[in-house]
């Protein structure tokens, strides 16, 4: 066995949380049970990674073998690489039923065609995703195990998720071969980037759902006191629950997506006043919203409640899950005021 597999095999190991370790290597299947009952799993990670690197030297295991252990660690962990969602299109409306080994034909070729010195690796699961990993070489150089891009691409959907790698110059090459692939037109990044793998997920395949118009009963008015501390206190308790039930009809009861990175392109329209004639062409004013936070959309969430925004929030704020599949560009109306930007 390649000294350089042995190696890459013996760090995937390293990688993986000790107690958990036989549940992976049985999921990879390479190394038989009798082989794994001989592992010693209460022993340090170090000796256990070296005993199962000796194993696959008696299996003779090839850069093939260690790149599905790999992918099976990613999927188990995705939330270790950092996602992006992107959407392809058609011309029309066609639909083509997906072939597995049509599509792994296509995707090599265009790929290796572009570029040699690539080792490309698929595993399909059950939920029709179909997990690719690319590692990336030069003309001059051998693939560079330790600096892969991951594709999660869901047959019969225009949906994508990309993690790349720090060689994002390759990132052109890997959209051309996705599109040819998949029969596809047009790929566009959607502007939508996390840890979270499955919350993207959520927010691209509609499984979450923001809105829920739900009716509560109205709150009967407080009987007029004499008391000013009595009254106040029943003001802001009143404003309180009104802020709780926007929330929950804006966001749900549920626990938000977690989404890391989201921007928009943003249009609007400048008025001022035609006496002035500040402008000479009625052209639009065109910038680029970015929101970036551990947990966007719980935060965004939370702005009310912790009185640092009015409740409702700005559809700006809360369309972010709904846009997404529209490529996050949004029109506003035009302004009503003189000199004044507004908000939809």
């Amino acid at each position: 066995m390649d000294e350089v597999v042995a190696e890459y095999i013996r760090r995937t190991v390293l990688k993986i949380p000790r107690d958990e370790i036989m549940g992976v290597l049985r999921k990879w299947g390479f190394l038989s049970e009798t082989q794994l009952s001989a592992i010693n799993f209460r022993q340090t990670k170090e000796s256990i990674s070296q005993e199962v690197v000796q194993l696959c030297e008696e299996n003779s295991a090839d850069i093939k073998q260690a790149a599905i252990l790999d992918i099976i660690y990613n999927n188990i962990y995705p939330n270790k690489r950092v996602w992006s969602v992107y959407q392809m299109k058609k011309t029309g409306e066609e639909t083509d039923l997906f072939d597995f080994t049509n599509f792994k034909k296509k995707f090599k070729r265009r790929l290796q065609s572009a570029l040699k010195n690539v080792t490309i690796s698929f595993r399909e699961y059950e939920d029709n995703a179909i997990w690719i990993r690319i590692a990336w070489g030069t003309p001059y150089t051998k693939p560079n195990q330790y600096k892969t891009s991951y594709v999660v691409y869901h047959s019969q959907t225009p949906y994508v998720f990309i993690s790349v790698s720090v060689l994002k110059s390759n990132l052109p090459l890997l959209c051309q071969a996705l599109i040819v692939a998949s029969n596809y037109h047009d790929i566009r990044e959607m502007e939508l980037r996390s840890h979270c793998l499955n919350s993207l997920k959520d927010i691209v395949f509609k499984r979450y759902s923001q809105n829920f118009q739900t009716h509560y009963p109205k709150q009967e008015k407080n009987v007029a006191t004499e008391n000013v501390d009595v009254r106040i206190i029943q003001e802001d308790k009143s404003e309180k629950e009104r802020i709780q039930r926007v929330n929950r009809e804006v966001f749900g009861d549920g626990p938000q997506p977690k989404l890391e990175f989201a921007q928009y392109k943003l249009e609007t329209m400048f008025k001022s006043d035609p006496k002035m004639d500040v402008l000479e062409r009625r052209e639009p004013f065109r910038c680029l919203v970015k929101f970036s936070s551990p947990d966007l959309l719980e935060s965004l969430k939370s702005l009310a409640p912790a009185g640092m925004a009015d409740a409702p929030l700005s559809p700006l704020l809360t369309c972010i899950p709904h846009k997404a599949r529209n490529y996050f560009k949004i029109r506003e109306r035009k302004g009503v005021l003189p000199g004044s930007f507004v908000s939809p």
